[in-house]
């Protein structure tokens, strides 16, 4: 389909089954407001699987693009089991995957990743790395996830996310999060530090972590103000 002034740039909705279900998929091509390329993104659907799931806001998760996690299955991150649950989700309750291009390492790129990782290899934490590369320690930004959920109609959501700064950067676009679910995977002896992190120097809500395990030392752990995070039940998707 070719965009007018008022809409975006997209393919047509196909039918592409998955070993976690069946979705309706479509291509985005959105303007970058860096004034860089357009850059595509992906929506994954599914219908609601019940009347009581139909009655409520859509389930909505944004992953954003991890070729290390999502295509090569590395262990330094939660990227690639977070993208599989929520497919798996998905597929059980209705609503939209929507995978964000341009993301990669929080927004620095896969190269600067990549030095970030080395500097890590050495003792820096995620946050601690990107500083020394001269780089925010979040650079995503979610514009263009916005424009996308807008014209698909799902102005109103229940967000399937750890990350308040998500939230709230979809709120100041104009999306209403009814709900934040929350949406965490176990962790590995290889994520833990970086799980750690995100959870004390970037106020993710992860509640799962448990460092004695696997015999780290938790991070000082800082109290901040965040949304309401609801923790349901994956296998049925309801909040408990």
């Amino acid at each position: 389909m070719s965009a007018t002034p008022e809409t975006l740039d997209h393919s047509e909705a196909v039918s592409v089954p998955t070993e976690f279900g069946t979705f309706s998929v479509m291509g985005w091509l959105v303007p970058e407001p860096s004034g860089r390329a357009a850059a595509e993104h992906v929506s994954l659907s599914a219908a609601p699987t019940t009347a009581e799931e139909a009655a409520k806001p859509p389930l909505v998760r944004l992953h954003s693009e991890c070729i290390t996690g999502d295509v090569f299955g590395s262990w330094r991150c939660d990227c690639g089991p977070q993208l599989h649950l929520a497919l798996e989700r998905i597929a059980n309750h209705g609503g939209t995957v929507l995978y964000l291009r341009n993301h990669e390492g929080r927004g620095i790129g896969l190269i600067n990743k990549l030095r970030a990782y080395k500097l890590q290899d050495g003792g820096a934490d995620t946050v601690e790395a990107n500083t020394m590369l001269g780089l925010p320690a979040e650079a995503r930004d979610y514009s263009a996830a916005a424009r996308i959920l807008k014209e698909m109609g799902l102005t109103r959501i229940r967000l399937l996310t750890n990350n308040p700064d998500k939230v709230r950067k979809l709120e100041d676009l104009g999306i209403t999060v009814a709900a934040v679910v929350a949406h965490e995977v176990p962790p590995r002896e290889e994520n833990l530090r970086y799980l750690l992190t995100k959870r004390d120097r970037m106020n993710h809500r992860l509640t799962e972590l448990t460092s004695s395990d696997f015999g780290t030392p938790t991070l000082s752990t800082q109290q901040h103000s965040t949304p309401n995070f609801s923790t349901p039940n994956h296998s049925t998707g309801e909040q408990s």
